[in-house]
C-alpha cells in the first residue's frame, strides 16, 4: 500500500507513526549526538539530505560545492557561504571527505563516510518502520534485505522535499522550532510525550528545562526563550502558569507539526517505492 498526503493526514496512525520515528531517532541522539544535531534543525536538515543524496548519485566521483549551490540556493534555503562553510564543518567532523586528494585537483570534490552513510541509511530506515505501523506494511523489511535501495531512494526524496515549499518552510508555529538549533530534537521530546488527544489542551506532564537543554546540548536560557516564544503563539503553555507546573501542547499545533511532518513521510515513501521499481530488474526485490 502506498499513502498519498491526504491519506497520512486523515489516518489515525499518523501521530503514532510520528511518535514511533520520534522515539527512534532520540535512540540515534544518544549513539551520536553530533550526527543527530545535523538532522535537527530545518536548515542542516535540509543542506545535510541534499549533500548525502549528491554523494549517493555521484558516488566514489564525489560532488562538488557548486553542484550543492545549484540545488539548495535557488530555494533560499542558504547563501552561498553558508553552503561552503556547512562542508567545511562536515569535512571537519569526518562526515564528508575529500574525493579528489591532490590539493592541485580543481574543483574540489566530495563523498560522504562510512559513518554518515550509516547514519542516513538509519534515518531512512527509521522513517520507513513508522510508516509500516501504519498499514502493517513491509517497507523497513525490504530495505534491510536490499540496502542498496536507499542509494537511489534518498537522493529522489532530498531533491522532492527540496521542491516541496511546505516542506521547506514550516507553518510559522512549527517553523519556531525547526529553524532553531536542536529545535526538532525539543519538538520530538514534546510530541512523544502526547497520551491522548481529546482536550484543546494536551497535558503533557512537567517539562525540566535544565535537564532537557543539558541533554540537547542547548543552553538552558535559550530553550526557555523557545518555549516562552511558544507559548506566546499559544502552542504550548503551563498549566498552573508558572515554568514550575506541567506544561500542556495545543491540539490544533500538534495537527499542525503532524500535517507537515506528513510531506516529508509521503517523499520518503514516493521515493522508496520509485527505487523499489527501478531495481527490481537488477535484484529480486518482494513486492
Amino acid at each position: 500500500m502506498s499513502f498519498s498526503y491526504d491519506n497520512f493526514v486523515a489516518h489515525p496512525g499518523l501521530l503514532g507513526a510520528i511518535q514511533h520515528l520520534a522515539r527512534t531517532l532520540r535512540g540515534r541522539f544518544d549513539e551520536n549526538p553530533r550526527l543527530a544535531r545535523l538532522l535537527s534543525a530545518h536548515q542542516k536538515w535540509l543542506l545535510t539530505q541534499m549533500a548525502m543524496g549528491l554523494s549517493a548519485e555521484q558516488r566514489a566521483h564525489g560532488f562538488t560545492v557548486a553542484q550543492l549551490r545549484e540545488v539548495v540556493t535557488s530555494t533560499g534555503v542558504a547563501s552561498r557561504n553558508t553552503v561552503q562553510n556547512y562542508l567545511d564543518q562536515l569535512e571537519i567532523y569526518r562526515y564528508l571527505e575529500k574525493a579528489n586528494r591532490s590539493a592541485a585537483t580543481r574543483p574540489k570534490r566530495y563523498r560522504a563516510t562510512q559513518i554518515s552513510e550509516q547514519g542516513i541509511f538509519n534515518w531512512y530506515l527509521a522513517n520507513l518502520s513508522a510508516i509500516d505501523g501504519m498499514d502493517h506494511g513491509n517497507r523497513a523489511a525490504t530495505l534491510m534485505a536490499y540496502p542498496e535501495i536507499v542509494v537511489h531512494a534518498q537522493p529522489t526524496a532530498a531533491r522532492a522535499c527540496l521542491a516541496d515549499k511546505h516542506w521547506v518552510e514550516p507553518p510559522a508555529r512549527v517553523g519556531l522550532f525547526q529553524w532553531v538549533e536542536a529545535g526538532g530534537l525539543v519538538m520530538d521530546e514534546i510530541v512523544t510525550r502526547v497520551r491522548d488527544t481529546e482536550n484543546e489542551r494536551i497535558d503533557i506532564g512537567y517539562v525540566d528545562v535544565r535537564a532537557l537543554a543539558a541533554t540537547f546540548m542547548m543552553s538552558r536560557t535559550h530553550l526557555q526563550r523557545l518555549l516562552n516564544k511558544a507559548a506566546e503563539q499559544g502552542s504550548v503553555g503551563w498549566i498552573d502558569e508558572t515554568p514550575r507546573s506541567a506544561m500542556w501542547l495545543s491540539r490544533d499545533f500538534l495537527g499542525e507539526y503532524c500535517g507537515w511532518q506528513a510531506r516529508k513521510l509521503t517523499h520518503v515513501e514516493d521515493a522508496f517505492f520509485e527505487a523499489k521499481s527501478l531495481l527490481r530488474d537488477q535484484v529480486n526485490v518482494a513486492r
